[in-house]
């Protein structure tokens, strides 16, 4: 039988003050049920990062989830700043009434979930970390894509379309199975590639070491097994930085939240786990 939930979402045009409009979408829980935002990954959107999870995490959550800049149907703009993601993610859950929620991030998700509590702390009720990570980039590694990155940026929005099949060839050559290719190819259309080159630029200058364990929510850490690009070590020492957080694991790499039927059950008892603690 058909959730009447995932039936009942809708995708809301909504102004974010002093940037221009986006598109929240917003699947309504049982009655009283906690809010979660879901924070997407680099060079996916909402859809394709949590399309599989939806159905679940409606069954016990109110659930919003936003495309970031330059991502899919998210704001257009010149400069990507992680930060202004996490602002964006609280003007968009200001918008359609909620005061109060869970932030849920996937990869570069993880970053924008823990600056959304740092800049609005009264707002965030607790944190669901997914594959991801403190620091992303070894500092040599770091250093050349700073290097580079920005010249490719300036390419990207100088023959757009080129650079945008480019990046999307080189996303579907891991992707079997012609269902999700297609939906791949179709979510894609919305990106601005330039954006999307400066979020990974952005990511390469992300570190979280020095503020990290100051994180006072109730949080859970889901850590990928098999994760070649954010190493599950990795994931591990970030849940080992926050005081009191829970460790999940999915055996998959860094595409589980699709790949794996295994994730979204993990995320639904993850985001129970904070959810009980936060009350």
């Amino acid at each position: 039988m058909t959730s009447p939930r995932i039936d009942s979402a809708i995708d809301h045009r909504v102004e974010l003050p002093g940037h221009g409009h986006t598109v929240v979408r917003d699947i309504p829980g049982p009655d009283t049920a906690p809010t979660l935002m879901l924070l997407h990954g680099l060079g996916a959107t909402a859809r394709l990062n949590w399309g599989r999870c939806y159905r679940a995490l409606s069954e016990h959550f109110r659930v919003l989830s936003i495309d970031h800049r330059g991502h899919g149907g998210g704001l257009r703009t010149r400069r990507f700043r992680l930060e202004q993601c996490a602002d964006d993610a609280v003007a968009a859950a200001r918008a359609r009434g909620v005061s109060r929620f869970i932030a849920v991030g996937y990869s570069m998700g993880g970053p924008i979930a823990a600056l959304t509590w740092r800049r609005h702390p009264e707002l965030v009720c607790g944190l669901v970390l997914c594959a991801t990570a403190r620091h992303f980039v070894p500092r040599g590694a770091a250093r050349l894509a700073r290097g580079t990155l920005p010249l490719a940026s300036a390419a990207a929005r100088l023959v757009p379309g080129l650079v945008q099949e480019r990046m999307l060839q080189r996303m579907l050559v891991r992707i079997e199975h012609p269902e999700l290719r297609d939906r791949v190819r179709q979510e894609f259309v919305g990106h601005e590639p330039a954006t999307v080159i400066q979020a990974a630029e952005a990511l390469t200058h992300f570190s979280s070491h020095d503020w990290i364990g100051e994180v006072d929510v109730p949080t859970a850490v889901v850590v990928t097994t098999r994760d070649e690009l954010v190493p599950a070590a990795r994931q591990r020492k970030l849940a080992g930085s926050i005081p009191g957080s829970e460790l999940f694991e999915v055996e998959g790499d860094h595409s589980a939240c699709v790949s794996e039927p295994a994730f979204p059950p993990t995320l639904v008892r993850a985001c129970l786990s904070v959810a009980g603690a936060a009350g």
